[in-house]
């Protein structure tokens, strides 16, 4: 017999929003998670190990949809670019992390192993 939600899909996962869930803005948006201040483009660029132009469509992408804010400004006479998470973006990245923890939490019960037990942000810990 199949187990079955309200959704009647219960391993949909639709909330693996795809905006999120690419590989390189998963990247971008954990370091900005981790960093709540925001970071210089070249920093976040170290941190993702992108290219400056991957790191540029990356953030087009975040910034169009709500999720990061784009700062471009001078620190003395040369241009500088930073980004940050919008509030939208910090709850829409945390949102994704309950979905992608119950992934994790079907897929170890399905193999027949314990998860991991939570963390302090209530997703899974190492």
């Amino acid at each position: 017999m199949v187990k079955s939600d309200m959704s009647g899909a219960p391993f949909s996962y639709e909330g693996l929003d795809r905006v999120i869930h690419e590989k390189a803005r998963l990247g971008m948006l954990t370091s900005l998670m981790a960093h709540p201040k925001g970071l210089a483009f070249a920093d976040l660029k170290q941190l993702c190990a992108l290219t400056d132009g991957n790191l540029s469509r990356h953030l087009q992408v975040l910034q169009e949809a709500g999720l990061v804010e784009v700062i471009k400004g001078y620190e003395g006479n040369r241009p500088h670019t930073s980004c940050r998470l919008t509030r939208a973006g910090r709850r829409r990245f945390l949102d994704y992390l309950s979905v992608l923890e119950r992934l994790v939490r079907d897929a170890a019960t399905a193999a027949g192993r314990e998860p991991a037990p939570l963390g302090r942000l209530g997703v899974l810990s190492t």
